[in-house]
């Protein structure tokens, strides 16, 4: 089974390819955007008819947040046209497609956890884009699974654990944010439900939420972070507005992962589990 990773040097990549080890079925072609433009209808086309492909994995996304309030055209390029070039491929070729999504699809003023019927209404450009791009795999693709997930990290790329784990080295105590609520992700856990979807060959296609159980803030995860590592360092719950970003976040943004959970009849693990996977790891 021939599978195309298409951001293939990001953090998700990078964990797939470590989750991949012994499946020796797969072969796996990883591309970044010299090897493979998204953005580019015409290139995107012809790389499919170049090569065998069976499966589609599409970690490629513009996903600086704040960055996308000023770059609106770029973000749209990259998660909405990509996407679109990417599911007409896919339809042509008889290619299934696993789209990685976002909680930032949604506004999040709710207070209990997000379905995947529930509305999704962005505040900001990234979150825009990523929806628009959602909805042009819907329209060209059948064999799609959009996979929407949060506050990613693992050991790989940049991402709030390793920030905090930097930043403690040259400071004795941090703000974080705490009145924004969602689940950290440990990237590892959803690359591990991507291949176990691949490799049933699943056709059960549509939206589907998934990131690790429970909940947190922002502060909860900075907190928990600096307990599990055993840093020293004080940390202070603030308020988003004693933060201003360019780009609105969601308040609440946990996920209900019921559907995944069922359909392929997996456990999820806490996040402060895997939270102490990924530290002891790194």
């Amino acid at each position: 089974m021939n599978i195309l990773v298409t951001g293939g040097n990001g953090q998700l990549a990078t964990c797939i390819k470590d989750a991949s080890i012994g499946f020796d079925q797969f072969q796996f072609t990883y591309t970044d955007s010299e090897d493979l433009d998204i953005s580019n209808a015409s290139a995107v086309n012809a790389f499919f008819e170049n090569n065998q492909i069976d499966w589609c994995i599409n970690c490629a996304a513009y996903t600086a947040v704040d960055k996308a309030e000023s770059e609106n055209d770029i973000a749209r390029l990259i998660n909405a046209e990509g996407a679109k070039n990417l599911a007409i491929a896919c339809q042509n070729n008889g290619v299934k497609l696993i789209q990685i999504s976002t909680d930032f699809v949604f506004e999040g003023n709710t207070s209990t956890a997000y379905s995947e019927g529930d509305k999704a209404d962005s505040k900001s450009v990234y979150g825009k884009t990523k929806l628009e791009g959602e909805n042009e795999i819907a329209k060209y693709l059948i064999a799609h699974f959009i996979l929407r997930t949060s506050w990613l990290y693992s050991e790989h790329a940049n991402n709030f654990m390793k920030t905090m784990l930097r930043l403690a080295e040259s400071r004795t105590e941090l703000s974080v944010v705490a009145d924004q609520i969602g689940t950290p992700t440990y990237a590892t856990d959803l690359a591990s439900v991507i291949l176990k979807i691949i490799k049933e060959d699943s056709s059960q296609y549509g939206l589907y939420h998934y990131s690790n159980e429970g909940v947190a803030s922002w502060y909860d995860f900075a907190h928990a972070i600096f307990e599990i590592s055993d840093t020293t360092i004080k940390v202070f719950p603030i308020k988003t507005e004693a933060y201003p970003t360019p780009a609105a976040r969601p308040q609440f943004s946990v996920l209900d992962k019921s559907k995944i959970k069922n359909t392929f009849n997996i456990e999820i693990p806490h996040w402060r589990d895997s939270l102490k996977i990924a530290i002891k790891n790194l």
